[in-house]
């Protein structure tokens, strides 16, 4: 990057190529964005671990620019919106983790699209957390090559099945390990044509498993079993980026491929994180300061720092820059290039404010948690005052000593957030149903409607939860889908209920079609063997069983399917796990 001027950066697009300071045409640089799971600011012993080593993630920021002051939200999805779109995720439409809210709108352009536009190859591997059913994918999203998961999580980290490009996938071994296999081979297949590579790893978010090498050292040394755990896969983690580093350099890449590092929120526990205040979850530093590093040889000075605040939306409009490839068009990026920070000139550089905003789950247009930042100030829900040049830990409250700073502050974080919200405000989009694409579909019960004594298994909503409490028959259970072709459709339930309970009749309902089944076989109320470290509720995974209702015609269109008790001796309906819909030929 060093001695070339914008021109010759941007010259030759069109043939994918970049012109050098030389005259020569040069292929346009490879990108490697890698993200983890749940790693907080302090989980690196670049950061002043003394608990545990990362040297190959000190080393990749020793190799680049680290960005000292960088930020994201404050949990998963609306992170991950704002990485690939570089708008906020309030903008988005992605304001939760799960019950749909996390779900991205199909007209949201990402930087996968952009890219692949522009002729590169490009890939997502791992975790996606950003819609459940077709067109709300990867494969529909911009990714030519998908190998993961779509959930927030994942319970099971060894010999898993994850899927590719709609299609269970079978892997060996450990999850991290088994994402880097994958990765290493999309690099070698794609070596001689630009590539993009999104490399999402769920660790070392919970549940907590992790290979018995890397936890056991930290609970040989009498750590509790969950930090020994999240110590242990982040340890994993990083020889997993170190494997793929040693990759590039093996095949000769490593010059021409742009590697990006960054986590999606700060940790999700209570451990070191540098002390900054918060975790996950916290519009505190310490729940959305996280690190970032970019290492380019060759154009990104090594060991440059750079402590101009920053952003996750700031990254698709930086790698688009660097590679030469022009952003879409028609909608607002919130976001900047920050090539200019890499290559150290400041100059007319804004000190321009970074939004944050946290949904209440029980008031989902509230404008506050929130937070703006400047270079200087963080103002916490219209009121807290931080000089984080004076305070980085947030320790003082100065809002009393700067009114006029807590005021203009406030003020213009709310226009913010009401102009932010105003295109697609606070609401949870149908489940498309219907495409030839991905037959069939699933109504997870995560993203239910329910009523009366219903409720989550484990309270909280999160991927793989379940609905229990269905005793009686006034309650229902129902979706809001959207119906890509009409047709009649075959309709299996993935159920619970114990021996002694069964015999509920159930009806499903769709307009004014409707179709009934008789819950006759019991299920096993246990859960399936695992490797938790640690048990966690809401990692549970059942052995679901299934009852097939029958078909029912279903209206092209956005449309209610129903789940209703029409009759049951008095004890449990069964316990919902999701409804399966299958078009049916002819």
């Amino acid at each position: 990057m060093a001695g070339l001027s914008r021109r010759q950066w941007l010259g030759a697009t069109a043939a994918g190529a970049l012109q050098s300071a030389g005259g020569a045409v040069e292929k346009r640089p490879n990108v490697i964005l890698i993200m983890s799971d749940d790693q907080g600011y302090g989980d690196l012993s670049l950061h002043g671990n003394k608990e545990l080593s990362t040297p190959h993630l000190d080393r990749l920021a020793g190799e680049g620019a680290e960005f000292t002051r960088f930020y994201v939200s404050p949990v998963c999805a609306p992170t991950r919106s704002s990485l690939l779109t570089g708008r906020y995720n309030v903008r988005c439409g992605v304001h939760g983790v799960t019950t749909g809210k996390e779900t991205m709108p199909v007209d949201e352009v990402t930087v996968a699209e952009t890219f692949r536009g522009a002729g590169y190859r490009t890939a997502l591997i791992g975790k996606w957390h950003l819609g459940e059913a077709y067109p709300n994918v990867p494969h529909a999203q911009g990714f030519d090559h998908y190998i993961g998961f779509r959930t927030g999580h994942w319970n099971n980290y060894f010999d898993t099945t994850l899927e590719r490009n709609g299609k269970p996938y079978p892997t060996k071994g450990y999850i991290a390990d088994a994402l880097t296999g994958e990765a290493e081979a999309f690099v070698a297949q794609n070596r001689r044509n630009p590539f993009f590579l999104y490399l999402s790893y769920n660790t070392p978010h919970s549940p907590f498993q992790a290979p018995d090498r890397y936890w056991k050292k930290f609970d040989a040394k009498g750590m509790p079993r969950e930090k020994a755990a999240v110590y242990g896969m982040i340890e994993n983690l990083d020889d997993n980026i170190g494997r793929l580093t040693a990759r590039l350099e093996g095949l000769g890449l490593a010059g021409e491929t742009i590697v990006v590092f960054l986590t999606d929120n700060g940790p999700a526990g209570e451990r070191y994180n540098a002390g900054l205040r918060g975790r996950k979850g916290s519009v505190y530093e310490g729940g959305v300061r996280v690190p970032f590093f970019l290492r380019w040889p060759g154009h990104v000075r090594p060991g440059r720092k750079v402590d101009t605040i920053a952003a996750h939306i700031d990254v698709y409009p930086t790698l688009a820059d660097l590679c030469g490839v022009a952003r879409a068009e028609g909608r607002a990026i919130d976001g900047r290039s920050l090539r200019p920070l890499l290559e150290d000139d400041k100059a007319g550089w804004p000190d321009r404010p970074l939004f944050t905003h946290r949904e209440l789950v029980d008031k989902e247009s509230a404008a506050y948690p929130g937070a703006i930042r400047t270079q200087r100030y963080n103002l916490v829900n219209g009121k807290e005052l931080y000089d984080m040049e004076a305070d980085p830990g947030e320790s003082k409250d100065v809002a009393a000593e700067h009114p006029e700073a807590v005021r203009e502050l406030r003020g213009r974080y709310e226009d913010w957030f009401q102009t932010a919200i105003a295109e697609r405000g606070f609401h949870r989009l149908p489940i498309p149903v219907g495409h030839p694409e991905e037959n069939p579909v699933t109504l997870p019960a995560t993203q239910a409607y329910f009523d009366g004594a219903i409720r989550f298994n484990n309270g909280n909503g999160f991927a793989h939860d379940w609905l229990v409490g269905w005793t009686e028959s006034s309650s229902t259970v129902h979706w809001e889908i959207d119906v890509a072709e009409a047709g009649r459709y075959g309709v299996t339930i993935q159920y619970l209920c114990p021996a002694g309970e069964t015999g509920a009749v159930v009806g499903v309902e769709a307009g004014e079609e409707q179709i009934r089944a008789t819950v006759e076989r019991a299920t096993s109320m246990d859960a399936l063997p695992d490797r938790n470290l640690v048990f966690v509720k809401h990692y549970v995974t059942m052995d679901w069983g299934r009852l097939a209702a029958g078909a029912i015609e279903l209206r092209k269109g956005r449309t209610r399917l129903v789940l209703r008790a029409i009759a049951n001796a008095g004890g449990r309906v069964m316990d919902v796990k999701g409804v399966e819909l299958r078009r049916l030929p002819g």
